[in-house]
């Protein structure tokens, strides 16, 4: 894909990530999306417009109303762009600090397929993840509890397909992809630490790609750490370029 989304795509992408991302609750709010859950998942209990105009205060109010009626710390997961400059002073003003630059990509399944060619080169991909599939997310170089919250997350996410590159009894590579909104999107990409390096995530993102096809979609986006070099050359690699970036907005002090 080569021309900018269009608002109707942006819509269709967030309304598709707070659906693969299944927070405990959502609701919807003057064209924002309200996800929220207890989980260490920012995606699942951050607020996230699904347009490109600039916002009131007044809405902010609202929006942190919601949060602040289930004693959850308001975070905005906001576009950098500049009909959001107004809002983004408004939230310093507010004492909101914000983190994690992310990269919203988008790439064809056809170009995602041929990162790894060659049907043995895929990884096999399952309608439930397995109890191996779940460990990778547990194993060394992740954080134990971060990684049970994204298992749980990916897990319970209706539709979803889980992708596993096993070794000798071990799943070494992993990732899911959720499927809506015209859209498929992958998430979850992991490697074994000590099996970095081999071109296993490739593998992942070729089994998934497949999959897609086969489910009839050719759309796909992803969202990665904007520092995370070596992922951007794999998927640069996949035929995904970056159409904007966000950063996560949380409060730091309750009002009063």
């Amino acid at each position: 894909m080569t021309t900018a989304p269009s608002i109707a795509d942006i819509e269709a992408i967030e309304r598709a990530t707070i659906a693969a991302v299944s927070p405990e609750a959502s609701e919807e709010l003057d064209g924002w999306l309200l996800p929220f859950d207890g989980g260490t998942v920012k995606r699942a209990k951050s607020a996230v417009p699904l347009h490109r105009s600039a916002v009131d205060a007044a809405t902010l109010d609202r929006i942190e109303d919601r949060y602040d009626s289930r004693q959850v710390v308001p975070a905005l997961r906001l576009a950098d762009v500049d009909c959001f400059d107004g809002l983004r002073a408004e939230l310093e003003r507010r004492h909101y600090v914000q983190d994690n630059p992310t990269c919203v990509q988008i790439g064809t399944a056809r170009q995602m397929r041929q990162v790894a060619p060659g049907a043995g080169s895929m990884a096999d991909v399952d309608r439930a993840p397995d109890d191996a599939w779940a460990a990778l997310f547990l194993g060394e170089g992740f954080d134990p509890v971060d990684g049970a919250h994204r298992v749980r997350s990916l897990a319970r996410a209706k539709g979803s397909l889980y992708a596993s590159v096993r070794e000798n009894g071990r799943t070494v590579a992993a990732g899911a992809m959720a499927f809506g909104h015209g859209w498929a999107s992958v998430h979850g990409m992991r490697t074994d630490k000590a099996h970095r390096g081999r071109g296993l995530a490739g593998r992942v993102l070729a089994g998934l790609a497949q999959a897609a096809l086969t489910a009839g979609f050719e759309r796909v986006f992803l969202q990665v750490d904007a520092q995370n070099h070596p992922a951007l050359s794999l998927y640069r690699r996949a035929g995904f370029t970056t159409h904007w970036q966000y950063r996560y907005w949380q409060r730091q002090q309750w009002p009063g």
